[in-house]
């Protein structure tokens, strides 16, 4: 598994966040892919650390219903984001991230009206109609 920072995120934009980690996902494998197949209409060239080669690669919209193998890696995602909220509501029960994984519900903008914002909050991602940008203690 891999991850990006809501730092890594707000610096760069979603989509290259995805491609950031995916690509650091691959970077983990061994052996490396001879060839990569990518949810989706977007990747960037993944090239293996010391290679000078991209892997080829090939995206495919709506490619978790056409390849197993790609929805059980967007199963073992939504999986691995959802016990990574878990950990994050321990720490900071007042958002309801045990209940919203990370989604902004009305309950969360509340939260964040009240208590401001933690550092695992995307600040580009606009939370509220007026802007809160300040850190929970």
């Amino acid at each position: 598994m891999a991850e990006v920072t809501a730092e890594e995120i707000d610096r760069i934009n979603i989509l290259n966040a995805s491609i950031l980690a995916m690509h650091r996902a691959l970077q983990q494998l061994s052996p490396q892919p001879e060839h990569i197949i990518v949810d989706g209409n977007r990747f960037k060239p993944y090239i293996p650390q010391g290679g000078v080669i991209a892997v080829p690669h090939q995206t495919i919209v709506k490619g978790d219903g056409k390849y197993m193998s790609i929805a059980a890696a967007s199963v073992l995602a939504k999986t691995h984001r959802d016990e990574y909220m878990l950990r994050l509501h321990e720490q900071y029960p007042q958002y309801g991230w045990d209940r919203n994984m990370g989604y902004p519900t009305a309950e969360h903008r509340e939260a964040i009206r009240k208590y401001g914002i933690t550092p695992y909050h995307r600040k580009t991602f606009r939370l509220l109609s007026d802007t809160c940008t300040d850190k929970v203690k």
